[in-house]
Order: structure tokens, then sequence, then C-alpha cells
């Protein structure tokens, strides 16, 4: 209870609209408070089983449903080694599903677009062509620096940004005020720029020919809101490429590939830059590869882990039913000497199996769902309620109580071993 006061109360902050992420208490209070939830259903499970059992004792008109039901209400505490374990895989499956939520939140690009940035002087012609046509590439542009004379010199600096108004629109996420034909400024007024470019300043670029292309501010400005981290940054100039001019210093320019933000179509596209231009250095703008693999990696771990777990985990609870069914051979053959059906043997076994499983597997579901949420209401991610997981544990957790009753079907024999009866 003290676990499900905290988890819970989390909850219901997120419900009605607060923020509880942030801070040591939740560090502390939400690993507690799934530990003492864990704990509470190893045992709480036989208690309430019995309970349960009772209950349904009490009301049942089926003579199979009431000799299965009065023995787990004798023997509660028979079901803790059965279904532990399977109770736990379950709960631990729900917290893990909360990591995977986590970290796919960590590594996912929130924009819809994502940069690669690759310096011009370390790809050639047919390079850049081949780049520029690489599957999952939707658009592309070029960028240069103007002129630093390297010198140590403080000389404002800005960038100019070759691309017409289309292009414009289709790498941003809005535009407005662009002219084709016509050299503009790029603005956002709700992003720092590291110089302030004033109408009327001349910059220059330089040629591959030592000169030096002039280039003035004008007064025209565009409008721009970038998706984050962009090449078409706050005070830049925008130029067509029809006023681009010749032998531009290819040192001072970068191409710059545009594409989808999913994470196949980024692993896609840096896979096709590896195999056109294996030595250029890319810029995958706002997010860092190998942090992306990695992440990768150990969702595919956990992944797996989970998988066996569960393979696992039903293998032990076949094996542990047959123990208990060898257990029982005794009461077994007085029942069966007294008369009652193999079939009606059959089904008290099932029922004696899947009562305890069904509540402990159900409480898990509840009270993991219930740990995972708190788990990514506290970490300040934007996801706090992982409806997608549900359907499936839900469908393993069947998947469980089939199996466990089609194991304890062959468990029960019929025959009478006058030794069993003795000894019981």
């Amino acid at each position: 209870m003290p676990g499900l006061g905290v988890i819970g109360g989390y909850c219901v902050l997120s419900v009605m609209g607060r923020d509880p992420s942030g801070g040591s208490a939740s560090s502390l209070l939400v690993p507690g408070a799934v530990l003492l939830t864990g704990a509470g259903l190893v045992w709480g499970l036989a208690p309430i089983t019995a309970w349960l059992a009772k209950r349904v004792a009490g009301a049942a008109k089926s003579l199979p449903l009431a000799l299965a039901m009065r023995r787990t209400e004798v023997d509660p505490g028979a079901s803790l080694r059965v279904v532990t374990g399977l109770v736990l895989l379950v709960f631990g499956a729900s917290l893990t599903q909360g990591v995977l939520v986590e970290l796919d939140q960590v590594s996912r690009r929130t924009d819809p677009l994502q940069e690669y940035r690759i310096e011009l002087d370390q790809i050639d012609a047919a390079q850049r062509k081949a780049l520029e046509g690489l599957p999952g590439v939707v658009d592309h542009v070029v960028s240069y620096r103007s002129w630093d004379p390297l010198d140590g010199s403080d000389v404002p600096q800005t960038s100019m940004v070759v691309a017409t108004c289309a292009q414009l629109t289709a790498i941003t996420r809005r535009s407005s005020g662009c002219v084709d034909g016509k050299v503009m400024q790029l603005r956002n007024t709700d992003s720092a720029f590291a110089y302030d470019p004033k109408p009327g300043e001349r910059y220059a670029f330089a040629l591959e020919n030592g000169r030096k292309a002039m280039f003035a501010v004008p007064r025209e400005r565009v409008d721009v809101r970038p998706w984050s981290v962009s090449v078409v940054a706050s005070g830049a100039l925008l130029v067509p490429p029809s006023l681009l001019p010749a032998g531009v210093a290819e040192a001072d320019g970068a191409l710059t590939l545009v594409s989808g933000a999913d994470p196949v179509t980024v692993r896609k596209v840096l896979d096709g830059i590896g195999a056109v231009a294996p030595t250029a250095a890319v810029d995958p703008v706002g997010i860092v590869v190998e942090s992306l693999a990695q992440l990768t990696v150990i969702r595919s771990l956990l992944a797996v882990g989970m998988v066996l777990g569960l393979v696992i985990g039903v293998a032990a609870f076949v094996v542990s039913v047959a123990d208990r069914a060898m257990e029982r051979r005794g009461q077994v053959a007085a029942l069966a000497l007294l008369g009652a059906r193999a079939g009606t043997l059959r089904v008290v076994q099932v029922m004696q199996v899947v009562l305890p499983l069904a509540v402990g597997l159900g409480a898990a579901l509840v009270t993991g769902w219930l740990a995972e949420s708190s788990y990514l209401i506290t970490g300040g991610g934007t996801v706090h309620w992982d409806w997608d997981a549900l359907p499936l544990l839900f469908t393993c957790a069947l998947g469980v109580l089939l199996v466990a009753g089609l194991a304890s079907v062959p468990m029960v024999r019929r025959h009478v071993d006058p030794e069993h009866i003795r000894r019981d």
C-alpha cells in the first residue's frame, strides 16, 4: 500500500496537469515505491488468493470449482512458489517498457527534419551529385562562410545560404516575405546570433582565384523559423543560385542534406553518405551518432531480455506445476478411490493453477503500468502514459495462463497407488 500510494500519487499529479519531474525526492521515492510494490505483490499474493478462493467456494455450485477453491483456501502459500516468478517477470516487463519509452524519447529527434552537413572541400563533383540523390534525402542547400583573414583579428562575419524561396520553405518551420531573384537577409527574432549585420554593411566571400566577392546586406528581410539548430541561421544572407558568383572557394562552403527525422531514415541516409564519401566528415545536426548506436544496442538487449525472461519464466512455471502435481499424488489417489472422475480432477488441477496466476498477473499488470507511468512522469519526458504496451503485456499474460492451464492437465493421473493412500 505505501508503494502504490507513492506511484499512484505521481499519476494523480500528472492527471491534474502538474509536473512533478525533477528533484532529488523523485529519484529516491520512485525506486523505493517500485521495490515496495514488487514486495507487496509477492507477500500479498497468498492472503489475497485465500480470501478470493473462500468467497468463490462459498458461492460455487460446481464440484470441481468447490474442490479447487477449498484446496487453495487451505494452502494458499503453495501459490507463492509456483506463481511468484511469472508475476515479478510481468511487473518487471512493464518497468522495462518504461525504460524503452524513455530511451526512445532521448534518442528520437522531435523535429520532422534532420540536417547533415558536409564540407565541400572533402567531396568532389561526382560525390556531391550522388549525395544529393541519396534515398531519403528530400532537399539540399549549399552555404558559405564569409572571408576570415585568420590573423587573430576580430572581423565580423556572416554566412550566405544559396537557395530558392521554395527550398527555404521546405527546410524551415515557417518563412514569410521571401522574394525569388533577390538577395535578402534571414531574420529569426526568437534566436540569438553572434553578429547582427546591418543594412548596407559589406561582407567579403573568398573566390578560388584569390579574389573576393562582396555582398552588401540588403534591407529586405525574410522572417524564418527554422527547425531547432539549422543552416538557416538568423543574420545569414539568402542568395538565389542565379546570383551566386562563379568560383566561390569550396574551403568555406558546406553541403547540407535534409531528410526525415525518423530513426530508420536517419540510419539509411548516414549509411548512404558513408558509402558515397567514406572519408568525409559528417555533422548530423542535433544528434550524436555514437549515442544513437548505443541506444539501439541497449533497446535490442532489453527487448531480447524480456523475451528470454518470458520463455524461461513459463518453462520454470511448468516445472513447478509438475512438481506440485507430484506432491499431490496421494490426495489425487484418495479422491479417485472415492469415485471422482478423471475430468473432475483435471478441472480442479487447472483451476488451482489458473486462479492464483490470474490474480497475480492481473495485479502485476495494473501495478506495473502505474509504476511505469510514475517513472515516465518523473523522468521529465513528453510521454507520461504508455498505452501502446498494454495490449502486448495483456496478450502475454493470457498466453501464460493458457500455457499453464494446458500444462497442468496431463499432471493428473487417475491411477490408484495403495502406497500413496497409506502415506496420505
